[in-house]
């Protein structure tokens, strides 16, 4: 005879996701804790005064990064100021003005192949285009605008999905005590949807700040802080690069990863701070 297998009851099968999903949940945490702990503990030794703010010495064999700090913070702002308005007017149109034709199904179909390339091939056009083609050199100015180029795409998708969450509701509301269409997005559908696109300006800084191979090849290796935006430079990324695959310092290759960890850290930390309590304040809390 042969025996029916036994068939969990709902109750059960519950439990066992319930377990497994958090079993998974806090694997992940504990593969991210022991990677940022394994940097910090072997960079944050190398920290002080000295390598903070100094300057380097034999090409990052001793002295400090301070120039690479600020080379950092700097390509970066430009690939923001560049990709955020560009990024998030791109998914107004796109959640509220272009409807449902071939042509935004195109334009959604390029952001997610975009974001999918991989960083050196943005490395490759920055250095054809930008620095070669429009004779930009290697400069903060070419790295900032390829790494913009890589941001629009995860800013314009964050943005548009979130704007389209936003209730219809709040729309039809405004629209019947008179306000015009484009008061409703940047009176009720922005300041509503702002949460979800401040996440998306996270991640696209994010990937700015980490990349190194978008970077590579258009932003020089220059020692000294650039002083104006065609000036070379060397941000942490490619410092980091260079001291660990040239050899050159591996405890400074340490120090310099553990503080790219801390700033990334302190952005997202702060910025998750900051829209948690403006969500708080839009819902009256």
């Amino acid at each position: 005879m042969i025996s029916m297998p036994r068939i969990i009851s709902p109750h059960h099968a519950q439990k066992i996701m319930n377990v497994v999903l958090w079993g998974v949940g806090l694997l992940a945490i504990v593969i991210l804790i022991i990677i940022i702990g394994y940097i910090l503990w072997n960079g944050l030794p190398q920290f002080s005064l000295e390598f903070i703010f100094g300057n380097p010495v034999g090409s990052g064999e001793s002295g400090g990064i301070w120039p690479m700090i600020v080379s950092t913070f700097y390509v970066t702002f430009i690939a923001l100021i560049v990709a955020t308005p560009l990024g998030v007017l791109a998914a107004i149109w796109l959640a509220e003005y272009a409807g449902e034709s071939i042509l935004v199904k195109a334009i959604r179909f390029a952001a997610e192949t975009l974001a999918s390339i991989p960083s050196i091939v943005f490395g490759l056009f920055g250095l054809t285009f930008f620095v070669v083609f429009l004779q930009m050199g290697f400069s903060v100015l070419s790295g900032g605008l390829t790494l913009a180029l890589m941001a629009i795409p995860t800013i314009l998708r964050t943005a548009e999905v979130s704007i389209e969450a936003v209730p219809q509701s709040y729309k039809e509301g405004s629209l019947a005590l008179g306000a015009s269409k484009w008061q409703t997005i940047y009176r009720v559908v922005i300041p509503a949807a702002i949460p979800g696109i401040t996440t998306g300006i996270i991640l696209g800084m994010a990937r700015a700040i980490e990349e190194t191979a978008a970077i590579l090849y258009t932003v020089g290796a220059a020692l000294a802080i650039p002083m104006s935006i065609w000036d070379p430079a060397r941000p942490l990324p490619l410092h980091l690069y260079i001291l660990a695959t040239e050899g050159v310092s591996l405890p400074n290759a340490y120090g310099t990863a553990a503080v790219l960890v801390l700033i990334i850290l302190i952005i997202t930390i702060s910025t998750n701070y900051l829209v948690e309590k403006y969500t708080k304040k839009m819902m009256g809390r």
